[in-house]
């Protein structure tokens, strides 16, 4: 496979860890990583997007694995316009009187707690930068965010600012339209003014939130795939509901061809899975490494 990895979006989903997928000998954290990372390597972290992580787990991940292995880190929620939990912010940083449980955006924390949110998030990621284990962090936007100029300001600054600390990109946008014909070119013209690689999704076609299979490479260094499952509940169920799908042989050879031409055209292409119920993410991804092998 020369220049793919392959990989899924957890290696600590309680649905995976309770599948029966790693040994009764991968115990614990470290010892489920250690086995994980001997089997693929790539992996997502997706737990930054729900809470910021910590200098101290990225150390911890950066001794686990081999040289070669690299982590993929989602941002946190509140940096690509999320809502986020309050109980996630830093409790200096929470809004006074706002309860753990309630959402909120950056707009309404002000300039000077989003600055210290993005100080820590990047301090968190160091030691996974400084070890060479950083692959990209992805900046997935929400639904809300539709193509037109409010759009491209926010993602010029967010963007921006993860160029200006030296990170890899890759951006996800969960409205269809930007990959609509009318908007695709911009869309891949966006990407490439930041050196961003722009995600290829995969999920249930035909559905109001399907987003069609484009595979653009618009950065020279990386491209990312993601397999979100083509659940018939994607973009209204639970995320069990909308992520529950096991990939079929031929739903994964439809995307040989275009992974081996993304391969063509940059550096490094990162294969992830993210149907997350019990193994099928693993299973996919092995089947998908056999694929490609």
């Amino acid at each position: 496979m020369g220049n793919i990895l392959v990989g899924t979006c957890s290696w600590t989903d309680p649905a995976l860890v309770g599948s029966g997928w790693y040994p009764s000998s991968a115990r614990g954290a470290e010892g489920r990583l250690r086995y994980y990372a001997g089997r693929f390597g790539l992996v997502e972290v997706d737990s930054t997007y729900y809470g910021l992580p910590s200098t101290r787990n990225s150390r911890l991940w950066a001794e686990r694995t081999p040289d070669g292995f690299v982590f993929d880190v989602k941002a946190f929620s509140l940096l690509t316009g999320h809502s986020t939990r309050v109980g996630s912010l830093p409790a200096q940083l929470r809004p006074a009187g706002a309860t753990a449980g309630a959402r909120v955006r950056a707009g309404a924390l002000g300039p000077a707690a989003v600055e210290e949110v993005w100080r820590r998030f990047a301090g968190a990621l160091e030691p996974l930068r400084a070890a060479g284990r950083l692959g990209a962090v992805l900046m997935q936007f929400p639904p809300s965010l539709r193509p037109g100029p409010g759009a491209e300001a926010f993602l010029e600054q967010c963007l921006g600012r993860a160029s200006a600390l030296g990170w890899r990109t890759a951006v996800e946008f969960r409205d269809p339209r930007w990959y609509a014909p009318e908007h695709r070119a911009d869309t891949a013209d966006l990407a490439k003014r930041h050196g961003a690689a722009l995600v290829a999704v995969d999920t249930a076609r035909g559905l109001p939130a399907s987003v069609p299979p484009v595979a653009a490479a618009t950065a020279p260094q990386l491209s990312v795939v993601r397999f979100h499952g083509r659940s018939p509940h994607w973009g209204t169920g639970s995320k069990e509901d909308s992520y529950r799908h096991r990939y079929t042989g031929e739903e994964l050879a439809e995307w040989v061809p275009r992974i081996r031409a993304l391969a063509e055209r940059t550096d490094r292409v990162h294969v992830l899975f993210n149907n997350c119920c019990g193994d099928a993410a693993v299973r996919a991804a092995e089947a998908m490494s056999e694929l490609l092998g």
